[in-house]
């Protein structure tokens, strides 16, 4: 049994596909403070910093898991969470027609044991049909995804190219976790 430190539906999804059984309570932690720029940095200070919220709230008895996500542009812009509808499609039509990595970090930790890691997937994307991409963003599934993005629901029929795991991109790298877990 693992305590997911992380209140996403897409990484509980992973672990439950992963038959993985898990507990799952996010710690308080203000994503906000980080100030880095640089993407990679970005998502390992964001997950070191809920795993250490994490271990100050929930001990270890149980071991803990926290992660995040973000997505980047070719040119290195930091899409992270959409605050509205309106930055959500900003974001999406930056995508739109464009090659992006998603970038997840995670920290697993026992009493005993370590692990910390930083993986990407690429993807590149046809252009998105207006009335698809308005349509998703009168949904609202976009709303608490990095970037907006779902590469498993609205933005899979516009993959071109892969390049990494769809675990990755999902918000956990759960490949990488599988072989330190008991």
């Amino acid at each position: 049994m693992i305590h997911l430190a992380s209140n996403s539906e897409s990484r509980a999804k992973l672990l439950t596909q992963f038959k993985i059984p898990f507990i799952q309570k996010a710690p308080t932690y203000n994503e906000e403070q980080i100030k880095t720029t640089i993407a990679k940095d970005f998502v390992y200070l964001a997950s070191k910093g809920k795993l250490e919220k994490a271990i100050e709230e929930f001990g270890l008895d149980i071991p803990l898991l926290t992660a995040d996500s973000v997505i980047s542009t070719k040119d290195g812009e930091i899409l992270r969470k959409p605050q509205n509808r309106d930055d959500a499609k900003r974001i999406l039509e930056l995508q739109s027609g464009s090659q992006i990595s998603i970038i997840s970090a995670m920290h697993y930790k026992t009493k005993e044991f370590y692990l910390c890691d930083v993986s990407a997937t690429y993807y590149q994307f046809d252009i998105f049909k207006l009335k698809d991409l308005e349509d998703y963003l009168d949904s609202g599934l976009w709303d608490g995804k990095a970037g907006g993005c779902m590469v498993e629901g609205f933005c899979q029929k516009y993959i071109q190219n892969v390049d990494g795991y769809e675990s990755t991109a999902m918000g956990l790298q759960v490949e990488r976790l599988l072989g330190w877990l008991k």
